[in-house]
């Protein structure tokens, strides 16, 4: 749970009810017990978690571009620009999992492979986590794109990313928080252990 220092923030778990158990989100509502012996609800989503690639390719000049995709998203009726990304299936590792996407979604395999870290993106109401990978040296093949999925895959500069930020054209968090590791990797303030794949 919490460290030792911060115990006085943790919330006990009272109780649980199951609200809804669709395809992806299984949604529960607890009640608690807080620090200073009130109660309180808590509602939230149970997800799987989930890997998102930062894809990093030379152009002919040997700049370096970053593979990206653009997809509608129905929750918001936008069409949003975001890496490539995707949820682990049962039993699968999040390493596994980050080949698995990048090749269904982008047709790109890559041989050299760095985790970044993880996010939690919607700590408020849901445990998912996404695991952060970055992937060189890629190899263009054929997309194998779930039934139902279209997305369009395309690339551009770092800088060209960085700008869309700005102008608020990129608003999915984990692109953003993608953007922050890529400007930091770039300038050489983070550093990435880079493995070949096996």
């Amino acid at each position: 749970m919490g460290e030792p220092q911060f115990d006085h923030l943790v919330e006990k778990k009272l109780g649980s009810t199951e609200l809804f158990k669709g395809k992806l989100l299984h949604a529960f509502r607890d009640q608690v017990g807080l620090s200073n012996g009130a109660q309180a609800i808590r509602e939230y989503v149970v997800h799987p978690g989930a890997v998102m690639i930062v894809p990093l390719l030379e152009d002919a000049t040997g700049a370096m571009q970053v593979v990206l995709e653009r997809q509608f998203r129905y929750p918001v009726g936008r069409v949003m620009i975001e890496f490539p990304a995707g949820k682990l299936d049962p039993g699968e590792d999040c390493f596994q999992c980050a080949r698995r996407e990048l090749l269904e979604e982008t047709g790109y395999s890559a041989s050299q492979w760095a985790r970044a870290g993880v996010l939690h993106p919607l700590i408020a109401y849901s445990t998912e986590f996404i695991d952060i990978w970055f992937a060189r040296d890629l190899q263009a093949g054929q997309r194998q794109l779930d039934e139902g999925e279209f997305l369009e895959v395309f690339t551009a500069s770092p800088a060209q990313l960085l700008d869309w930020c700005r102008q608020g054209l990129v608003t999915d968090g984990k692109t953003l928080t993608a953007a922050l590791w890529l400007q930091n990797v770039s300038s050489g303030a983070w550093a990435l252990d880079w493995q070949s794949a096996p």
